[in-house]
Parts: C-alpha cells; sequence; structure tokens
C-alpha cells in the first residue's frame, strides 16, 4: 500500500453503458468555438481561427444529474458538447491514426460562468473560474465506439424546461474528431482516461435555479439536469 501523507483523492470514474465496468478520467480537454455558428454568435470569425483548447478538471465531471447553481455569478450558460473518452494516446499523432485512439462516447454540458468568463477575458486572464468550477460538466455515460462506430454526423440538441435552445449537427463541426485528436497531441501527451469535449452549437443561454435541462447527442447518449 502507498504511504501518502494525506488520503488519496477518490478518482473520476464514468459510468459505462450496458456493463458495471467505469471510465476513469485522467485529464479533461474542450475545443473551443468548434462549430461556425456559435464562433459567430460569441463574435468571431471561424473561417480564420485554428482550433483553442482549453481544460477542466476531472472532479468537474458528473453523473449524478444536478447542477448546484455556482456562486460569484449571475449569468452561467449551458453548452451541449460531443464527448470523446480515449482509450490509447500519444503525441503527434497521424490523422489516419487518430479514431483509434477512442475507446468511446458520451454527451455533456460545459457550464460557463457567462459573466466572469466576459471580465477575465476584458483583463487578458485566464478561464479557469468561468470553466474549471465544482459540477461544471455533466456527463452522461460513455457507450464504446466498438458498439456504435465513431459519429461523424447526427443531431446535437440541448432542450430548457422543454423547450428546444441547441440545435445542430456534428458535421458542423470545424475541427472534426480526428482533427481536434491530431491538434491535441501537438500541444499534449494524450493517455487513456483523457476526455474531450468537442464544442458547441448555437443557441447557448443561462440557466436559473429550478430549470430541467435535457440534451443528446443522436445515436450516442441522452442527459438529464437539475439546476438547484
Amino acid at each position: 500500500m502507498t504511504n501518502t501523507v494525506i488520503p488519496l483523492p477518490a478518482p473520476t470514474l464514468l459510468p459505462v453503458t450496458r456493463t458495471d465496468a467505469l471510465f476513469p478520467v485522467r485529464r479533461v480537454y474542450c475545443v473551443g468555438r468548434n462549430y461556425a455558428d456559435h464562433a459567430i454568435e460569441m463574435g468571431h470569425d471561424p473561417s480564420r481561427e485554428p482550433p483553442f483548447f482549453f481544460q477542466k478538471n476531472p472532479q468537474n465531471l458528473v453523473t449524478d444529474g444536478v447542477f448546484p447553481y455556482p456562486p460569484l455569478s449571475q449569468d452561467v450558460h449551458f453548452e451541449v458538447e460531443l464527448v470523446m473518452a480515449l482509450g490509447r494516446g500519444g503525441r503527434d499523432i497521424p490523422l489516419e491514426q487518430a479514431l483509434d485512439c477512442v475507446w468511446g462516447y458520451g454527451v455533456g454540458i460545459d457550464f460557463t460562468r457567462r459573466d466572469l468568463q466576459a471580465e477575465l477575458k476584458k483583463a487578458g486572464r485566464p478561464w479557469e473560474a468561468a470553466k474549471a468550477f465544482e459540477a461544471s460538466a455533466p456527463v452522461s455515460s460513455l457507450i464504446a465506439a466498438a458498439e456504435i462506430g465513431h459519429p461523424q454526423s447526427g443531431a446535437i440538441w440541448l432542450d430548457v424546461n422543454g423547450v428546444r435552445k441547441q440545435s445542430g449537427d456534428l458535421a458542423q463541426m470545424i475541427w472534426k474528431l480526428p482533427e481536434i485528436i491530431v491538434e491535441l497531441s501537438r500541444l499534449f501527451t494524450l493517455e487513456a482516461g483523457d476526455i474531450i469535449m468537442t464544442g458547441t452549437p448555437a443557441g447557448v443561454g443561462a440557466v436559473s435555479r429550478g430549470d430541467t435541462v435535457t440534451c443528446g447527442v443522436e445515436g450516442v447518449a441522452d442527459l438529464s439536469v437539475n439546476v438547484v
């Protein structure tokens, strides 16, 4: 047994569809503005921008269907995203080998303190306070790529209290799934257990306490979250 001066932190483990086995999480990467209509919505020109990335913490991933509204913000936005879960990794991964790294897929929500993010952007500071806060990334169960393949198209959507807010298609991604892996592997050494949130379509907006947020990716997973 490893002798540690404090108790080891609990690992982040995600459920897997149709099995009792769990997926252990190492890191969480997020792709910014990866749908053209969302990039335009946020005031940017998608035709000029290379991919950029930020991170959340593994502990930000939650699977209990509850999103506690965070303090120090009055404008928290939802962003539905396809989630990739890596079963292997490497550096400078060739494009033709990129999807071989993917173990499976799910759906998640990147909750964002939009008011804090705007302040941080204006000050030229990092986004962690706006992105990597507690319970900021609810996720569904994962499903193996061996079971569903690698989705290149299909509806991605999000409703708030039964009203459709986001509606898009995976085919609208600016940077496709294998390209995301290639670009990330140029910046970081990817490994098994890494989670990649792949960007959100247009229609992002605010939530309030008492809202029910439901979302999904066609052929992958659905997710329901209560804002408390």
